[in-house]
């Protein structure tokens, strides 16, 4: 390679880039690939599910800072540059039937219109790997559904100057590639349960199997599997840094250390586009294009 590998992971909402492919993020900056996290949203409206954290006054009324904080916090223990693309929070709706979307939020924002702001974002930074969600947002989150929409236009937008003009947008830029996050898969989820169970431990993840079947979830295709596990510990730290939506004693972190690098010891994804030869299954983000210049 002449050129630096760059690697652009777009999220919804400060704390996914700690949730969602951290470890393999750290493992990238560990090798001198240029890494660059961009939020959507300030995340304003998240919940706040530490219980340590809730009812605290200056939280509550201060959220979108205390957040842009944890982020900065988060950026520094993973060693990624991070980016906000300035989009207001949507919220999770709720209820029967569901309310509707805030005015003004990320989700009814028109998707040409706010893929241009991710345009510019890949045509300053020139990612040769981009990460998103599916089209289902990883789960049914406006947020996540609206960042799959952008990042796909702005995967094709990027190149295009008749529709993102370079004199508005910036010099045109192709990436080769573009992925979706499947850290929360079946295969996964279902070999760290079963071994607990083997070991006489207990399970976080019996009611998340329970529900995979209760909604027939479809199962998604892991074309690639990155070996991280020397990076769980700072993807772990990374995430309790968002002290506002993780409770460290949470279910997030009842897996033993040694059991997850033994039993699961990659994270997932699915190659949605590919504009270079690379022969499937994967271990790595940059391959087909590490050895093409």
């Amino acid at each position: 390679m002449t050129d630096q590998l760059r690697l652009m992971a777009v999220h919804a909402h400060p704390d996914d880039e700690s949730s969602k492919g951290a470890a393999t993020m750290a493992k990238y900056v560990s090798e001198g690939v240029d890494v660059l996290v961009v939020t959507c949203t300030g995340g304003e409206r998240g919940s706040i599910l530490n219980p340590k954290l809730q009812g605290d006054k200056y939280v509550e009324e201060n959220i979108h800072e205390v957040r842009r904080k944890e982020m900065d916090e988060a950026r520094e223990i993973l060693g990624v540059k991070q980016e906000w693309l300035g989009f207001v929070d949507s919220g999770l709706p709720e209820g029967d039937p569901l309310p509707p979307l805030p005015e003004g939020c990320f989700a009814l924002e028109d998707v040409d219109k706010a893929a241009g702001e991710l345009v510019r974002k890949i045509r300053s930074f020139r990612p040769q790997v981009i990460t998103t969600y599916d089209e289902n947002g990883g789960y049914p989150h406006p947020d996540h559904i609206m960042t799959h929409k952008i990042s796909m236009v702005a995967f094709e937008g990027a190149a295009d100057t008749e529709k993102y003009p370079e004199s508005e947008f910036g010099p045109a830029f192709q990436p080769r590639k573009l992925y979706y996050n499947q850290g929360f898969n079946r295969p996964r989820t279902e070999a760290l349960h079963h071994a607990l169970l083997d070991r006489g431990m207990e399970s976080p993840y019996g009611d998340w199997l329970k529900r995979w079947d209760e909604f027939e979830r479809t199962e998604r295709t892991l074309t690639t599997h990155v070996p991280c596990a020397d990076f769980f510990e700072i993807r772990d730290k990374a995430l309790v840094a968002h002290a506002t939506q993780i409770d460290p004693d949470g279910g997030w972190f009842r897996v033993p250390m040694d059991l997850q690098k033994e039993v699961w010891p990659t994270e997932e994804y699915e190659l949605a586009k590919s504009l270079v030869d690379t022969s499937l299954p994967e271990d790595d983000l940059f391959a087909g294009i590490r050895d093409n210049g």
